[in-house]
């Protein structure tokens, strides 16, 4: 086992300018890969390479790939991490918002995978790992188009993985619970009582607490390393046992 599992290989890390693609990108570097970050606003340190990418995109998106395989002369590994949150219940979202989170959370991980393809084919380890959530599995209140979205990641996950698993591609998922990301900061922040808020959150999960970016990360960093190599199709949830926990009411 090496210590650098991805030396020699190049990834790229979508919405990885911060929070989970962030740790994502700075863990992959350390282990040895070239990351090219894809995002909106790419302001990033070497040496993570910043481009700007916007999912919903077409255009945009098979930019961003031709200049990663140009810059580093191949890719080996996508990380769909880029997503946004909704709140509300069914009938909260207009239907405009409805279209711009499908968008970004599903059609976004469709657009840059096509764009991948081809490059990922000539690779001896082709990993694609797609940023899927608690939120598929479990029904947590005011999160109906969220969850509708990470619901459709999950189920394209595997669909991706059986289709290109002849061609040497695996395909997998993370499924985090509440992480303690900027995104949730800026829930917390309108929150009422942003600490008390924080600590019903942190509950909901067996452990405790929130999950961390880093552990996110490598999670990913784990599905998507050579050492992985007969993992395709799995949907690994990090999320403090929310999941597959059912623990008895403290006495």
């Amino acid at each position: 086992m090496t210590d650098r599992p991805f030396s020699g290989l190049t990834a790229v890390v979508t919405g990885g300018a911060s929070g989970i693609g962030l740790a994502t990108a700075n863990m992959l570097a350390s282990e040895g890969a070239n990351v090219a970050v894809l995002d909106l606003d790419p302001r990033v340190e070497l040496p993570l390479v910043g481009i700007r990418c916007d999912v919903c995109d077409d255009r945009s998106v098979k930019e961003a790939i031709e200049a990663v395989v140009d810059r580093f002369g191949q890719l080996d590994v996508v990380v769909n991490n880029a997503g946004i949150g909704a709140q509300g219940s069914v009938e909260d979202n207009d239907d405009t918002e409805w279209f711009h989170v499908f968008d970004v959370n599903v059609f976004g991980i469709v657009r840059v995978t096509r764009a991948a393809l081809r490059h990922l084919e000539l690779s001896d380890h082709a990993s694609i790992v797609n940023t899927g959530s608690i939120a598929a599995w479990a029904g947590l209140q005011q999160r109906a188009l969220y969850s509708a979205t990470k619901g459709a990641v999950h189920a394209l996950t595997l669909a991706m993985a059986a289709d290109h698993v002849h061609d040497g591609i695996r395909v997998n998922a993370v499924a985090p619970g509440t992480a303690d990301t900027p995104w949730i900061g800026r829930l917390l922040a309108k929150a009422e009582d942003p600490e008390a808020e924080r600590a019903a959150l942190a509950a909901r999960q067996p452990m405790g607490r929130l999950v961390s970016a880093d552990e996110v990360a490598a999670a990913i960093c784990y599905l998507a390393s050579p050492l992985a190599g007969s993992t395709t199709g799995s949907i690994l949830a990090v999320d403090g046992g929310m999941y597959g926990l059912r623990l008895r009411p403290n006495t």
